[in-house]
């Protein structure tokens, strides 16, 4: 098995780390926005829903929205692969598993210096968010691993179907114990200080979805790997393109209450990521996958993209500093939209 994985490190070079760096380049425009732009929108759940949405900041935002769902299906995928490299090296399972469980609750932790860097959120001390599901998500997959890939499959799938109901059960829950099923499945508030952004069940089930591609690339070596994934990367993206068309002309169950006013581009395209909606996850994982199929297809290595996708974390946390910096010293930190003329 090490030859074959030498062969998907080849590939995950020339796709993986490039459509990675793509995504970073793509999350640091939103994070700009956010500090520089009084216009950024920020609707993207049911509770934050308003009508009419400016198309341009919406766009501004909305073309960030593949960032998250792209990272933490990349990271499903790079975590097989080297789970499989560490396995040919002779680790035994519990070690991998005691590495897996230690980087998770160490990118758990980071969440908390992530919210005092991007500046403390109204009214909270700490906003789980990214950091929390790509770490709680990694402790859950030195269990989860274990599985067949048949019921990897058949837990993520399932979990986007049932996350709906799930996330609307947890949001009305009252009492002592509510905060687990908010952790897991919904959206608010655990106590006046810490808020649930990005609850862990969703996006533990994007993860193992990638984590299930991982395992497909290992089993198909051969000079021939990079075509077959993008043929189905190609079938998977256009089967979640049209669950996301069917759900969302529907306009009911599936976007988590975050419904169309009306049949224009923008209203289609206003999908539910706060909690992530099954039409969320059709729209960005189906374009994602289209994404990198054309990496693959292409091998695709522009170096800035893949240096980037390769140190992902080390960017996060770096550019998040140099932002903290930048409206701290520069005169335009919210000083008009992006698309609006500053006055003179």
């Amino acid at each position: 098995m090490a030859r074959d994985g030498a062969v998907v490190d080849k590939q995950r070079l020339l796709a993986i780390d490039w459509l990675r760096g793509l995504v970073m380049v793509l999350m640091t425009l939103d994070h700009a926005s956010a500090a520089f732009n009084a216009g950024r929108l920020f609707t993207d759940s049911a509770a934050l829903d308003r009508y009419p949405l400016p198309a341009p900041d919406f766009f501004t935002r909305w073309v960030t929205h593949l960032c998250a769902p792209t990272f933490v299906f990349l990271a499903g995928t790079s975590l097989a692969l080297s789970v499989a490299r560490r396995t040919d090296a002779g680790e035994r399972a519990g070690t991998i598993d005691r590495h897996l469980v230690i980087r998770g609750l160490i990118l758990t932790a980071l969440e908390a210096w992530m919210t005092v860097v991007f500046g403390p959120h109204a009214h909270a001390f700490l906003v789980l968010q990214v950091l929390y599901a790509l770490g709680m998500g990694m402790v859950c997959m030195a269990a989860l691993r274990k599985l067949s890939t048949r019921w990897l499959l058949v837990f993520a799938l399932g979990g986007w179907v049932v996350s709906e109901p799930l996330a609307g059960w947890a949001m009305g829950l009252r009492g002592p114990l509510s905060f687990l099923p908010l952790l897991l499945f919904g959206l608010g508030r655990l106590g006046p200080q810490v808020i649930v952004g990005y609850p862990l069940f969703p996006w533990l089930c994007t993860m193992v979805l990638g984590f299930c591609f991982g395992r497909w690339l290992l089993a198909r070596p051969g000079e021939a790997q990079a075509a077959r994934a993008a043929r189905l990367l190609a079938w998977w993206g256009t089967g979640l393109l049209a669950l996301y068309l069917v759900l969302r002309g529907f306009n009911g169950l599936g976007n988590m209450g975050l419904l169309r006013h009306d049949d224009s581009v923008v209203q289609w395209l206003h999908v539910s990521k706060y909690p992530p909606s099954l039409s969320y996850w059709g729209l960005e994982l189906g374009l994602g996958a289209f994404l990198l199929a054309v990496a693959f297809r292409a091998r695709l290595s522009w170096p800035p993209l893949v240096l980037l996708g390769q140190t992902a974390l080390f960017f996060y946390l770096v550019h998040a500093h140099l932002l903290d910096v930048a409206k701290a010293w520069l005169p335009m930190r919210q000083a008009t939209s992006t698309w609006q003329k500053p006055a003179a």
